[in-house]
């Protein structure tokens, strides 16, 4: 069971800026119970908080993860993946870099593939993906808008600092999605490497 501490942590990752008593609901405690973790997680650097004022009464404190606490989520092998696509690069150019990332695209394109199997429908086959991505470290989830479109989200990158080193992952991610789940459109709303929060694909059947 998740201390205290790494709900909270994994709330603010998940859900973004939260107020004191939007966490204590979450962790069912009392908010003076919520703002005594979160100081403590303050202290540590791991959270920083705002103060919002919303009409009458006392100012409200809003809470997110800094990016030490941001850290505390893993981005897989890090270090050594960004070295490998550095020495790829110098050693074969930029185009055998990009043959690299088509040739991962292809793989994970049939793997996934095979995994949606016959599942029939939109809202299936998207359920499906995002029980992959959530396997694979993406901390994704999907939810229908009221428009009728879907949400696909995903709160981290285990990958991160790999598709900082080389974009052709974040293209090749977007260009899979619209693979798997055609005829509808795919479009990426938000992206961690442009300063979002999270990665957000919009899907219109």
């Amino acid at each position: 069971m998740r201390s205290a501490a790494d709900q909270i942590l994994l709330l603010l990752k998940t859900r973004g800026p939260s107020q004191t008593l939007q966490v204590a609901e979450r962790l069912g405690v009392s908010r003076q119970a919520a703002l005594q973790h979160l100081e403590r997680l303050a202290s540590e650097g791991l959270v920083d908080h705002t103060t919002e004022r919303a009409g009458v009464g006392r100012p409200r404190r809003s809470w997110s993860l800094t990016s030490r606490g941001d850290a505390r989520f893993p981005d897989t092998h890090a270090q050594m993946t960004v070295e490998l696509l550095d020495a790829v690069r110098a050693e074969f150019g930029a185009d055998g870099l990009d043959r690299l990332v088509t040739r991962r695209e292809r793989a994970t394109a049939t793997a996934y593939a095979r995994a949606l199997g016959e599942a029939s429908g939109l809202e299936a086959r998207l359920q499906r993906l995002a029980a992959l991505r959530e396997a694979e470290g993406y901390m994704a989830e999907w939810r229908q808008a009221p428009d009728g479109s879907y949400l696909l989200v995903e709160n981290h990158c285990p990958i991160c600092s790999a598709a900082a080193a080389c974009q052709g992952f974040c293209r090749s991610e977007l260009d899979l999605f619209r693979s798997l789940l055609a005829p509808a459109r795919v479009e990426r709303t938000e992206h961690i490497l442009a300063g979002a929060r999270r990665c957000a694909y919009r899907i219109t059947p």
